[in-house]
């Protein structure tokens, strides 16, 4: 059987994938440690107690959870925490109850990562969605 001629392209993609492929293990690792986040984005969680569950490096674990989803972990924990504070003024609840919910433990923290990611304060947050109801 004749072997088949490649393109330059179509090697070198082989190439790189061969040299940037993860093993599966590493994926499910990753998907369970975003999965535990999710779950559990209301409590402390520790960067380094993510990477030895799943049984890397805390700079290999960061590493590999950025390339799978573009994002650190911790800033997917911080987006995560300020999309469910949104949710959570939405229903009316008070501000300090919303920061402790989502795992906060600084109104003024919270406040401050609140603005930066969503360009409003939690309050006028709330009264711009308020206003809305009307």
């Amino acid at each position: 059987m004749p072997k088949e001629n490649k393109t330059y392209f179509e090697r070198k993609l082989e190439r790189i994938y061969a040299e940037d492929s993860l093993p599966a293990r590493q994926y499910v690792q990753i998907r369970q440690s975003k999965a535990f986040m999710e779950k559990y984005y209301s409590d402390r969680v520790e960067l380094n107690e993510l990477a030895r569950e799943a049984f890397m490096s805390r700079f290999h674990y960061v590493r590999i959870f950025q390339r799978m989803y573009g994002l650190t972990p911790r800033i997917y924990l911080r987006d995560l925490r300020i999309s469910k504070a949104k949710g959570l003024i939405r229903q009316g609840l008070s501000i300090t109850q919303v920061c402790l919910d989502v795992g906060y433990e600084s109104v003024s923290t919270f406040s401050s990562l609140f603005k930066k990611c969503t360009g409003y304060t939690p309050k006028e947050y709330q009264n711009l969605h308020n206003s809305n109801l009307e």
